[in-house]
């Protein structure tokens, strides 16, 4: 099985961590990059937009260039509109989560231990796995683990 190409962009290096466990202690075989800020990612992604990874989680608060600013980047631009967005926060307001969600978020998860973390990333996973990854109706785009 190919693994997985999971990129994620976070300038919190516990929460790094944390999600890079997280990913570890999964079943599927995966590949983890990782960027500390917003403007990295972008640079990243223009650079790799040939071959972008599966999946981006995609953390609200960064400095340089924030979540949103980012999403917005990503989902007006051609070559990498396509790319499934998780956003990943301490905080899920549900005000942010309408704007994630006008903007072509794909799901909005909240910063949690390593085990509920990784129960939300082995779902994502394996619907893009099934390629059954579609954006949900706006009332489950929060997710938790009550929907997985």
């Amino acid at each position: 099985m190919i693994p997985v190409h999971i990129l994620l962009a976070d300038d919190d290096r516990d929460d790094r961590y944390f999600f890079d466990k997280a990913v570890e202690s999964l079943s599927i075989p995966t590949r983890l990059t990782m960027v500390d800020d917003g403007a990295k990612l972008m640079a990243y992604l223009f650079e790799n937009s040939a071959k972008l990874p599966d999946v981006l989680f995609l953390d609200y608060n960064m400095p340089r260039k924030n979540g949103f600013e980012c999403l917005t980047e990503i989902k007006s631009s051609p070559e990498l509109k396509a790319l499934p967005v998780i956003m990943y926060s301490t905080y899920v307001h549900d005000d942010v989560a309408d704007m994630l969600y006008a903007s072509g978020a794909h799901y909005y998860i909240r910063k949690t231990g390593i085990d509920e973390l990784a129960k939300l990333i082995q779902f994502v996973l394996t619907r893009i796995i099934k390629n059954k990854f579609d954006r949900p109706a706006r009332k489950k785009f929060i997710l938790s683990l009550l929907e997985v």
